[in-house]
């Protein structure tokens, strides 16, 4: 006892006594520190300090707070955006013929380019004051994923004027005689923005773009003025072929100083007119056959003046924290909008196919197989627009959650890839054939254009997510790193020391939390609301402890080498991304009255997320180099082992009959799904063809026993069959007219396109058209 109290009172003296507790204790570490954590680079700086810390903050640090969680408001539309959706959105989606717009035109027809500029499609975010929409985030995602499931290009083409690009831009950073004079034009349509920031050398590396722009003296409208020459050469640039205004990223140099004392002032944004002189629109990009403007631009020794810089000459060498700013609320709303469409329309398509195609005897619906595919749709879909509907959310709160935009861009991009490939098996033949009656071909065609934008994919996983949000949702990482780039050794010094034991608490807390909850495998955490749902806020709680530890241990093992480790971090960037999921999920279902209908949905992606924690986690033990802390963290998280299942054949089977009848429940799922109104309609004629097939049911049923009971005779065509049945009076005739239009429904819709030959090669494009 007197060896302990000895103990005791040394530690309370080492740590309690500042003086002794930083010359023993902090400097010692604080020098650890500064070696295996490199100080970051001016990107890397601005790029982790942009955007803000949301709900991921709470999911990082260990203890979400679920109360605050479903105190988010619910992203809801207003009366001005419904009544746009209800007139504007649907009047334009009757305007889109798809298949003529991507294999014969290439482009959207004249009265459509007119009609989305007249009625301010691309102005939805700029403000009234200046002619604009003002819509919510919620709004412009809703809108953009309507028109999707209708045709991708018009989707994209009303997409980019309202994600990053100068009207964003313009509105956060621009100055006032910038706005004055460009957001007008761009509301009302007479001008059309593009923003080039990716070339050949800079993709997803965008900080090292070699587009250059140096500061001089120049001629500008027959005066001498102080300004830049650019020279720069874009790529993959959206809208780039049909733009009037033109946003430009490079590096900003000013060898002779004319600015200030720095040579190299860094990246910078500029708007030009596409008319200015040197200005060059070149050739146009066709990607996956789509049929969105995407294209170069480049330019040689450009003049422009100084004040054509966004947010004025104060703004020169800012462009990246703008961009990246800007970026990570876009990220949130553009392709989220595109991958949720996706699913709308292949969930509700597929589940009508499912039911109309038959083989050996009844509907493809039926058969296990199929239904494991078409429950992975419909369960994806649920996630998806759940997803959609949060991250929008946050927005609305004017806010700029950077690692919540990068989850739901990688996150639901590759959903989409999935329950596209998944309706394509189920489809089949049909799926593959290119044509009028082919719903399901451009989404797939664009899916790989989703995956590769805004930050390709492999990067968003294995660096964004995980790299930005270790620092950023940490509650001392970012500050100590802070600590240790301070120029002034000693004030660094000393600001460490007042986190150190902050962090040293959090870590302890973590680590014997998370071995209070292995061993009671979540049971004592509270959940917010009771029934069904509540076991998994507890197993939820219990994750977002595990992987607070597990970073924690990641970092001060590794230090700087876990940039590195990429195939590591990137399986904490997965235990993150799934506790957001499924936190979408949650609130989801809560904020739509807990429908007991969704149920099924809700099970399927918390059991699912909680499956893929589980085996992120395994990885991450398995292939963690120190294999002590790895067996360590494995005892501490998972004493009894890791026992998360995927859902199980029952919720499949549960989701799979929502999905395959007409109700409340298939159309909630699906509600942003266009469906035309034209009897030749792909769309509509499938959902025709479903709706009379079901409603047919019951007389079906009279034929099936008929033929059980061999008054019919078995394997025939159905048309056949009904005239044996009339006249066998198994049916009446009311009853056979029924049957014969389904039938006749049912053939058209599970039919694909043919053409006479010669058509084909009538539309195609020629080898020096591509080249």
């Amino acid at each position: 006892m007197l060896v302990l109290l000895i103990l005791v009172v040394a530690l309370a003296i080492i740590f309690g006594v500042a003086d002794i507790r930083r010359s023993l204790i902090t400097k010692p570490i604080f020098a650890v520190f500064k070696k295996i954590l490199p100080p970051l680079s001016d990107t890397e700086r601005e790029a982790m300090e942009a955007g803000d810390v949301w709900w991921d903050g709470d999911l990082f640090q260990g203890k979400p707070d679920w109360h605050k969680l479903h105190s988010f408001p619910k992203a809801e539309l207003n009366s001005a955006e419904q009544a746009f959706m209800n007139n504007q959105v649907e009047t334009l989606l009757k305007m889109l013929d798809d298949y003529k717009i991507v294999q014969e035109q290439r482009d959207l027809p004249k009265e459509v380019w007119d009609f989305i500029k007249r009625e301010g499609f691309f102005a939805m975010i700029i403000p009234k004051a200046y002619g604009g929409r003002e819509f919510s985030a919620i709004a412009n995602s809703t809108i953009v994923s309507r028109i999707a499931t209708r045709s991708l290009t018009a989707a994209v083409t009303i997409m980019v004027p309202n994600s990053l690009g100068p009207g964003e831009l313009l509105m956060h950073y621009g100055t006032q005689a910038q706005k004055d004079q460009w957001l007008p034009t761009l509301a009302n349509g007479t001008d059309v923005p593009c923003f080039a920031l990716t070339g050949p050398e800079a993709g997803s590396d965008a900080g090292s773009i070699p587009d250059t722009g140096v500061v001089c003296n120049g001629i500008h409208d027959g005066k001498e003025v102080l300004g830049i020459r650019l020279n720069w050469d874009k790529r993959y640039i959206t809208l780039a072929p049909v733009a009037t205004v033109l946003g430009l990223a490079f590096k900003l140099y000013d060898p002779e100083h004319l600015l200030g004392d720095k040579d190299e002032l860094g990246i910078t944004c500029a708007l030009i007119p596409t008319s200015h002189e040197g200005v060059e629109i070149g050739d146009r990009h066709f990607p996956m056959n789509m049929a969105f403007m995407n294209g170069t631009t480049y330019g040689k020794d450009v003049f422009i003046p100084l004040d054509w810089i966004i947010g004025g000459p104060e703004y020169a060498g800012r462009g990246w924290r703008m961009l990246v700013e800007c970026l990570s609320a876009g990220r949130g709303i553009s392709l989220p909008a595109l991958a949720t469409a996706t699913g709308h329309i292949a969930t509700r398509m597929t589940g009508a196919y499912g039911y109309v195609r038959q083989q050996f005897g009844m509907s493809i619906g039926k058969f296990e197989g199929v239904q494991e595919a078409l429950a992975r749709i419909g369960g994806l879909t649920y996630g998806l627009e759940a997803m959609r509907v949060m991250t929008a959310g946050a927005i609305d709160m004017k806010l700029s959650p950077s690692v919540v935009t990068a989850i739901a861009k990688y996150h639901m991009t590759e959903m989409s890839r999935t329950l596209m490939n998944d309706a394509f098996d189920i489809h089949a033949g049909k799926a593959i054939q290119c044509g009028p009656k082919n719903y399901l071909a451009h989404g797939y065609m664009g899916i790989p254009i989703s995956i590769t934008v805004e930050g390709a994919n492999i990067l968003t996983r294995n660096l964004m997510i995980f790299g930005q949000g270790a620092t950023r949702c940490h509650p001392y990482v970012l500050a100590e790193l802070e600590a240790a780039a301070n120029p002034d050794a000693e004030q660094g010094l000393k600001q460490f020391d007042s986190l150190l034991l902050k962090h040293i608490g959090f870590a302890l807390s973590n680590t014997f939390g998370a071995l209070w909850q292995g061993l009671t495998v979540g049971a004592f955490n509270s959940a917010p609301v009771s029934g069904e749902t509540a076991k998994y806020y507890k197993q939820l709680s219990r994750m977002s402890r595990a992987l607070a530890l597990s970073a924690d241990f990641s970092m001060l093992i590794l230090g700087g080498e876990l940039k590195r480790r990429e195939m590591l971090s990137a399986r904490l960037a997965d235990v993150l991304s799934q506790l957001y999921i499924a936190s979408a999920v949650l609130k989801f279902y809560e904020d739509n009255g807990r429908q007991q209908g969704d149920l099924p949905f809700v099970h399927y992606n918390l059991q699912r997320a909680l499956f893929e924690i589980g085996r992120a986690f395994d990885g991450f033990f398995v292939n963690f180099p120190n294999r002590v802390v790895a067996r360590l963290l494995r005892t501490l998280i998972f004493p009894f082992g890791i026992g998360y299942k995927m859902p199980n054949d029952t919720i499949a089977v549960q989701i799979c009959e929502a999905l395959s009848k007409p109700g409340v429940v298939r159309d909630r799922i699906t509600h942003l799904c266009y469906i035309g109104e034209d009897e030749q309609d792909p769309t509509g004629l499938m959902e025709n063809a479903f709706i009379a097939m079901y409603a047919a049911q019951p007389l079906m049923k009279k034929i099936y026993q008929a033929q059980r009971a061999g008054t019919l005779p078995r394997k025939q065509p159905l048309l056949q069959t009904i005239e044996q049945a009339l006249a066998a009076e198994v049916i009446n005739v009311a009853e056979a007219e029924q049957l014969t239009k389904m039938n006749k429904l049912r053939f058209n819709a599970i039919s694909v396109d043919s053409f006479k030959a010669g058509t084909l090669e009538a539309m195609g494009i020629t080898s020096a058209e591509v080249v």
